[in-house]
């Protein structure tokens, strides 16, 4: 299997996870944070639908100036819009060049500033790792906020317990 390949397959499988974690928020607590100095929950939230703004930026030009916001007025409309952006990143690598993936060099800018210059594949990966991160730091938030957790890998004790 090549690293595209591999990508690929793994984008599909955190998609659910991702989506299930955001729509589990309840939404009249995105204010909701566990210590002065973390994030809110929509602020996690937002990060992340934002990175997944950023796939189809990466994808698609050499530069990506890390979007910061993507504004959502509830957890349902949060995880909608990440539904959207996940397709379009899934659409945009149906046909995409493995060489292209593996070796074009992406410039990660942080608010116009270089960060660093790293192959696509490796940006690409970066990016959904730390998705992967901020979904488990909202996973921790979601009972405290008076929610249910949905399965990510396995069952939670919420999706048992009903």
């Amino acid at each position: 299997m090549s690293n595209l390949d591999f990508f690929k397959a793994c984008l599909a499988n955190e998609l659910k996870a991702t989506h299930d974690i955001i729509a589990a928020l309840p939404t009249d607590q995105l204010s909701y944070k566990p210590h002065e100095v973390s994030r809110s929950a929509y602020e996690i939230a937002e990060h992340i639908v934002a990175h997944v703004y950023d796939f189809s930026v990466i994808l698609s030009s050499g530069q990506c100036d890390e979007c910061l916001t993507m504004p959502f007025s509830s957890a349902a409309e949060g995880a909608q819009k990440l539904n959207e952006l996940w397709g379009k990143t899934q659409q945009m690598l149906e046909n995409y060049d493995e060489n292209s993936f593996n070796t074009t060099p992406v410039e990660l800018l942080v608010e116009g500033r270089s960060i660093l210059t790293i192959p696509r594949a490796n940006m690409m990966w970066f990016f959904l790792f730390d998705i992967i991160h901020h979904r488990g730091q909202l996973s921790t938030y979601i009972r405290p906020m008076g929610g249910k957790n949905p399965a990510v890998y396995g069952w939670s004790a919420d999706s048992l317990n009903g």
